[in-house]
């Protein structure tokens, strides 16, 4: 709902700051107080275009700011999600026209586009008056209002499910022909270096193990030397330390024959024998293990040299080298398999189609099933608002689908889709007697369309997303009985919506919740419109004004005590 509405330096307003309240919300007025400037200043929070020609004269810009009530509003969290904007149970929606001509669009304090404004407004409000903001005129709101009265919800989503399907096995056909071209350009050149790295055939880690050996085979003599140098040292030479080892064995073991304090020690030396005669071993061992052959230096040499041109080519490393080599074999797997997965595919998107158009055939008869009824019941709605010979019909079509079109099956035939199914939507009617019904966005005048609105409204209301509607020149050609009858149907609708309604009609004024007033006044040779909520004193000499004229009477109060007191 629209909590409160900010107004400055627009056209005839100075500065006004209105809140509004849930249910009716009644503005009235004298003709050119300025009530439909603040209807067209509502419009800019709604997306609809504006001139520098509404910037009131010496002011240099124009701003009118809305704050709105969205705490369970769904489709408003999830846009300003998308868009990257602050969430709270509000939204503030701010437009500034500019006599420079920029035009600023605020959700939130974040700079938008205008057309997400437009695209908040078309979830937040219904405009009915004279302005492009009606979603009535806009046939693809049609099949919304049809659906909104179904009880199909889960069958949308189940079909919008099955849709997501469809469209990811044809991105995945899409992307496999496409494959399947550059691997016809590439299979060649997959093929050469695939048998490239097949004819080393190296094993991960091989180049540190090969590198490890070059530089043990490069130092083989030297290694030799060491390593013989030091088996002498400990057990082999002229003086090795086994030897000397095995003496001081011999002085301790006389040593603790006449004190034992030093017995330990004897196997402390033992333990030292052994393991100089252990290293001993190992450096004899590897002493003779080491290779002089310099054929096998060489074959070394160029397979390390091989695989180190592998990792330049394909990765920098044998772990790319070999996780490439991977790719080329399931690419060229791939490449000799396109047929069969081409097939597969196209099976699984001719089954998908299918399984789409029985779901969207099964929303279409519902669809079907429900026209009668919402037919009957906005027919007799218009006829209690006084159109007595209207005539309402709800014409449901389908558009066969052309090759290059996306489609799926209606029993055998292809047809088009969308988000909603297979249908296409639209109202038609007739007001006047003997007419056939025609597209009502072709034939439906500024008032007959409020009250048009106002009796679909009236019928499927009870789960319409849009929080709030405002009327503009509803009671346009209407009084008296079908007055009260526009204001009985206004009462009866706020109890589902917020609604704002501008009127001059006292049976519509009198039903109000929260009634307000616009008017003109003369200031410092400045006129500037205001508005303000009327008590209830207020309200009855307001609605006695609309009944009787500027001077109010007796009568005229007795009057709109009775008026206001059917409510």
């Amino acid at each position: 709902m629209l909590k409160s509405l900010l107004i400055s330096d627009y056209a005839l307003i100075e500065n006004i700051e209105v809140e509004f309240h849930q249910g009716l919300n009644i503005i009235t007025g004298e003709t050119g107080a300025g009530k439909s400037i603040i209807i067209g200043a509502l419009g800019l929070l709604l997306g609809e275009r504006a001139s520098t020609e509404v910037v009131r004269d010496g002011a240099q810009k124009s701003i009118v700011e809305g704050i709105f009530a969205v705490a369970k509003n769904g489709f408003v969290s999830a846009i300003l999600k998308e868009n990257e904007i602050d969430e709270s149970d509000e939204l503030i929606i701010r437009r500034e026209i500019s006599l420079k001509g920029t035009n600023r669009c605020f959700a939130n304090d974040s700079p938008v586009s205008l057309q997400l404004i437009k695209e908040i407004g078309n979830r937040l409000v219904d405009l009915h008056g004279q302005h492009e903001h009606q979603s009535l005129l806009r046939t693809e709101m049609h099949i919304e209002m049809l659906d909104e009265a179904g009880n199909y919800a889960s069958e949308i989503e189940k079909f919008n499910h099955q849709v997501s399907q469809l469209k990811k096995f044809n991105s995945e056909l899409a992307d496999l022909k496409k494959r399947e071209n550059l691997l016809r350009e590439k299979r060649e050149i997959y093929d050469f270096q695939l048998k490239e790295i097949s004819s080393i055939n190296p094993l991960l880690g091989e180049d540190d193990e090969l590198l490890s050996e070059l530089i043990i085979m490069e130092n083989a003599e030297k290694l030799a030397s060491l390593s013989l140098g030091a088996y002498s040292a400990l057990y082999d030479g002229e003086e090795p330390a086994y030897d000397k080892l095995a003496h001081v064995r011999n002085l301790l073991t006389e040593l603790a024959e006449i004190d034992s304090a030093l017995t330990e020690k004897i196997s402390e030396i033992d333990t030292a024998m052994s393991l100089v005669s252990d290293i001993s071993d190992t450096l004899r061992n590897y002493s003779d293990k080491i290779s002089h052959d310099p054929l096998k230096l060489e074959s070394i040499r160029d397979r390390l040299g091989a695989i180190n041109l592998l990792k330049k080519k394909f990765g920098g490393s044998l772990e790319k080298v070999l996780e490439y080599k991977s790719f080329l074999i399931s690419e060229l797997e791939i490449a000799d398999n396109f047929s069969g997965s081409i097939n597969k595919l196209e099976t699984a998107i001719e089954g998908a189609r299918r399984i789409c158009g029985e779901t969207a055939v099964s929303i279409s008869k519902k669809r079907f099933a429900l026209i009668p009824s919402i037919k009957k019941g906005i027919e007799n709605s218009l006829k209690f608002l006084g159109i007595e010979n209207a005539v309402f019909d709800i014409k449901i079509t389908q558009n066969a689908a052309s090759s290059s079109d996306s489609f799926i099956y209606q029993q055998d035939n292809r047809v088009k889709f969308d988000n909603r199914g297979i249908d296409i939507v639209e109202f038609f009617i007739s007001t006047n007697l003997g007419e056939s019904p025609k597209p009502l966005i072709k034939v439906a005048s500024g008032g007959e369309v409020s009250r048009i609105m106002l009796s679909i409204k009236s019928i499927l209301a009870k789960n319409d997303k849009l929080p709030l509607l405002i009327f503009d020149e509803i009671d346009t050609g209407v009084s008296g009985r079908i007055a009260q009858k526009v204001g009985y149907s206004l009462k009866q609708l706020s109890s589902l919506h917020q609604i704002i309604a501008i009127t001059h009609l006292p049976q519509i004024a009198a039903l109000a919740d929260h009634h307000f007033i616009v008017e003109k006044l003369d200031q410092k040779d400045r006129v500037k419109s205001v508005i303000r909520e009327l008590s209830g004193d207020e309200r009855l000499r307001e609605v006695a004004k609309l009944l009787s004229g500027e001077e109010v009477t007796g009568a005229s109060l007795n009057s709109a005590k009775e008026l206001m007191g059917a409510e």
